[in-house]
């Protein structure tokens, strides 16, 4: 266990994902069988209960689903980010499944659902486990 309140469950669930994290991957899990989608991590597929869903990389591009800007340090981490903003991306790449992460860059205060985002992991200095954190992105989300 880390001094962070992020990083892996102590069930292992979702080691993967933050092994991924550590290679510079957003990783997701997927069924092998029906080739669902699945997020947050589960042991069983929801869709045909096949036990053991894989892990796939998936392009860290999406758009805003909705958003949320706190300007209350939820940890202490976050004391010297406030007013942050946190977004729920959509990802078209992964059956439309859905991740949380926080916006960073400069144009935060122009956020709006819908909008393209492109994701990147940052990892603080002295912290175990990355993050995924996203941008506004001029892009265009992969539709």
């Amino acid at each position: 266990m880390t001094g962070e309140p992020w990083g892996p469950s102590a069930d292992g669930l979702d080691q993967p994902y933050w092994d991924g994290l550590t290679r510079g991957e957003l990783r997701l899990q997927r069924c092998g069988n029906c080739q669902t989608w699945i997020w947050g991590p589960q042991w069983v597929c929801g869709s045909c209960h096949t036990l053991d869903p894989n892990w796939e990389s998936v392009t860290p591009t999406g758009t805003v689903y909705s958003w949320s800007r706190s300007w209350y340090p939820f940890i202490t981490e976050l004391a010297d980010r406030v007013p942050y903003v946190t977004v729920l991306v959509e990802l078209p790449e992964a059956g439309h499944r859905r991740v949380l992460g926080i916006l960073t860059g400069d144009d935060t205060d122009a956020i709006r659902i819908g909008d393209p985002v492109v994701g990147h992991i940052e990892h603080d200095e002295g912290a175990t486990w990355p993050l995924l954190r996203w941008r506004r992105s001029t892009e265009g989300a992969q539709a």
